[in-house]
Formats: C-alpha cells, structure tokens, sequence
C-alpha cells in the first residue's frame, strides 16, 4: 500500500524555511500570485506542497528558485530550516544581492561604488 506524500501549506512552508519573516508576508506573496510551483502559478496560501516541487519566487530583489527536500514541522534554527529545500537559484542571480557590509556605521565611498556598480548590472 502506498502511503500519501507528505503535505504543508504552501505559506507555512515558505515561513518554516525562512524566506519570509512572518507567515503573513509569506501568504500576501502567495495570495498576489508571486510564487510558481512546479511553473504553476498559485494564488492560494493553502495549497499543499511536498518534497519534489520546484517553488519560483521573489524575495528583495532576486527571484528564487527552490526545490523543497522536505516539508518541516516547525519553524527552526536557520541550518534546520536550509535542510529543507535545494537552493536552484541562478548564479548570476546571487551575485545580485546586495552587499553586506560590517556594521561598522556609514559604508565608505568604495563599498557605495560597488553597490551602485552590482544595481546596475556591472559586475567585475
């Protein structure tokens, strides 16, 4: 007898990962019709997923790409929550992410160079 693959709701799943940081923003996303499983648009926050589906989404200013490994019970740590999907992200997409900077106040002139150089798509 087979037994059913495992489900969650397509905004928990997105909130137990941690791409957003409140289960609300996550089901706004969804509900707006911002998020693709399976190249599927889905506007309802509780459609069920599991482990094979191919989620497409943006987050800040990149478009993710994920495949879910395993649908979670809890919103964890963030190396449990990294557990639960395959990161399919472009690499160009990656690089576009802003920069981090240390915290140590104002960024310098360089650190805004570099900055403005990856928001416009001039990569070094």
């Amino acid at each position: 007898m087979d037994t059913p693959r495992p489900t969650v709701r397509i905004d928990k799943w997105l909130w137990y990962a941690r791409f957003f940081k409140t289960r609300g923003l996550a089901t706004r996303t969804v509900a707006g019709g911002h998020v693709r499983v399976n190249s599927q648009r889905v506007a309802k926050p509780a459609y069920a997923v599991g482990p094979g589906d191919t989620l497409t989404f943006p987050q800040a200013r990149t478009i993710r790409v994920v495949r879910i490994v395993d649908t979670g019970t809890r919103r964890g740590p963030a190396p449990e929550a990294q557990a639960l999907y395959e990161d399919l992200t472009p690499q160009a997409e990656r690089l576009r992410q802003a920069p981090s900077f240390d915290g140590g106040g104002r960024p310098t002139k360089k650190d805004r160079r570099k900055a403005d150089a990856l928001r416009s798509g001039d990569l070094e």
